[in-house]
């Protein structure tokens, strides 16, 4: 039995791990409610591969306050997530997903949200522009959020194989990368190059692929 297995995130929704690599801008295409009393609502979007945002309650009034109530009105809107590695539960810290950015905002809004149950801070969202280049191929933001998305995919991939390297640590992505390009003026993944990206995914992917390849070989028979 392999127990990487039980130990992954779930399958069915976009998780805080996914967004390790970085903040992901996402366009909204359906919006759907459940009765399930912790997570109600699902915000599905384009390239979200069955895993819609199932946002919090202190996201779910972000949405309220700033687009409506309506959820219809929220398709084809776009918003930009990102994990917060402070969020509690339980009075651990176990990280989750905030919004950083949506569109339909003429300016920053500061809202104030419940942190606990005796405290409320101040929480910033940012207007979201819009970027169209006119010429029906996809918009360089959208080009490296595909990018920043795989790179998700493939550092909750390595974990989720036993990689040596704990990816989910708080700056261990940067060390890494720091490493790998010789230099220590990369602070963030935003300092990334698209090239270095292009890089970073490519050489993390074979990192991945060898990763499984030697797992494949320790647990097939030995050769008679």
């Amino acid at each position: 039995m392999d127990l990487g297995t039980t130990i992954e995130p779930k399958s069915d929704q976009l998780n805080s791990d996914d967004l390790i690599a970085g903040p992901m801008t996402i366009k909204i295409t359906k919006v759907t409610g459940s009765e399930t009393k912790e997570q109600p609502v699902s915000v599905f979007f384009e390239g979200d591969n069955g895993k819609p945002y199932k946002p919090c309650k202190s996201m779910r009034r972000v949405l309220v306050q700033l687009w409506g109530r309506d959820g219809k009105e929220y398709i084809g809107r776009s918003m930009t997530l990102y994990r917060d590695p402070d969020v509690k539960f339980g009075g651990i810290a176990v990280g989750g997903i905030r919004i950083g950015q949506m569109s339909n905002l003429e300016k920053e809004v500061t809202l104030v949200l419940t942190a606990s149950k005796t405290s409320r801070k101040p929480f910033v969202v940012k207007p979201l522009k819009a970027e169209s280049n006119g010429n029906g191929t996809p918009p360089a933001n959208a080009v490296r959020d595909a990018s920043i998305q795989k790179l998700g995919t493939i550092l909750k991939g390595l974990s989720a194989a036993g990689d040596s390297i704990k990816w989910d640590a708080p700056g261990m992505l940067i060390d890494y990368v720091q490493q790998l390009f010789d230099s220590e003026t990369i602070k963030s993944r935003e300092d990334l190059t698209d090239e270095q990206l292009n890089v970073l995914v490519e050489d993390l992917d074979i990192r991945l692929g060898e990763l499984q390849a030697s797992k494949d070989d320790s647990a097939s028979p030995a050769a008679a």
